[in-house]
């Protein structure tokens, strides 16, 4: 059996990683997963909605995926992903990295993790021999642990925001999985969202960035860059993984046509379809208070360097109201995607 290809999304939260995704998922040959990690809470013992609108255990796609699963353990799974992936591990998951060991420690249920991802090449991908799974997880940890499992083909996609806009997306009410849901997103104070943000995409950049040891997989894409030119980022991001889709999804430079996708997880914008605008979310520019600004700035100041980030505040470029790629709430269903 051909190894599974997997595109994952790493770096931090609120960087535009399911405007992303989703776009993918529109290529032939590419199916959008979204955050797979959450696959057996959400998916399978909370029952959330599917990004194509039916909850998991009604969506026929997923239904075969679990009957592949029917010995696996969920809520288990979930609980040990949760201590194995933890924050404070990082530290010792990149000595074991330079040491050359697996950078997160086996486990029994690296089985079932293996077989969920074959299953989804199998029954979400049959007749693409060349498919690609596109996972949103994010988190770098369990991206490494991908990376060291048995059949799986593993491509980094690192992306990346400003800081500033990520700690102000945070700061945002937003329901788990759309208006009617009564659960929130987390909404971290400022500092953390900046210290999150630091560490994340410090860890990427550690575990993938060097070309000597991972050539050829590893590519970095700026949100703001991705807004810029969708069609053209689409394009190297499918060249990135060995893909030459025949067309885009875009009907004009700036607008994207989005059909149903299967993603488990991630921002409610994954139920967004039809004809949406892909424009930049540039409210924090104005909308992010001089105190938070100056402590998210502080705080990633070597990093923003990097990531070719200016360390004083921008000049708004997109008028507020064409607000698009990042989220709050919604101007117009038509017109509209959030990040």
């Amino acid at each position: 059996m051909n190894p599974v290809r997997v595109l994952y999304l790493a770096g931090s939260g609120r960087s535009g990683s399911t405007l992303v995704t989703t776009v993918l998922g529109q290529l032939p040959g590419f199916f959008a997963a979204g955050e797979l990690r959450y696959l057996w809470r959400r998916g399978i013992l909370e029952n959330r909605p599917c990004g194509c609108g039916s909850p998991v255990a009604d969506c026929p796609l997923w239904a075969r995926v679990r009957a592949d699963l029917t010995d696996a353990d969920p809520a288990g799974i979930a609980a040990r992903l949760a201590q194995r992936l933890r924050l404070r591990g990082l530290p010792a998951l990149l000595r074991r990295q330079r040491r050359g060991q697996p950078p997160v420690e086996g486990h029994p249920d690296d089985t079932q993790l293996a077989r969920l991802y074959a299953s989804i090449a199998e029954h979400a991908l049959a007749g693409w021999s060349d498919g690609v799974i596109v996972d949103s997880s994010k988190l770098p940890p369990y991206g490494a642990l991908l990376g060291s499992l048995p059949g799986i083909d593993l491509y980094v996609l690192h992306v990346v925001r400003d800081p500033r806009a990520t700690a102000y997306s945070w700061r945002r009410r937003r329901p788990l999985d759309g208006r009617a849901d009564d659960e929130l997103m987390s909404r971290p104070p400022v500092g953390k969202a900046a210290l999150l943000w630091l560490v994340w995409n410090t860890a990427t950049v550690r575990l993938w960035g060097d070309r000597r040891r991972a050539p050829g997989r590893y590519l970095r894409l700026r949100y703001e860059d991705f807004v810029t030119d969708p069609a053209g980022a689409t394009a190297r991001i499918a060249a990135f993984v060995g893909a030459t889709p025949d067309e885009l999804p875009f009907p004009t430079p700036a607008t994207v046509r989005l059909a149903p996708t299967h993603s488990v997880a991630g921002n409610p914008s994954r139920h967004r379809t039809g004809l949406v605008d892909v424009v930049a979310d540039t409210e924090w520019l104005t909308g992010l208070p001089t105190r938070a600004y100056a402590v998210v700035t502080g705080l990633t100041a070597v990093a923003l360097t990097r990531f070719g980030y200016p360390l004083r505040r921008p000049a708004a470029t997109f008028p507020a109201a064409r607000l698009a790629a990042d989220p709050a709430v919604s101007p117009s269903p038509a017109t509209r995607q959030e990040g």
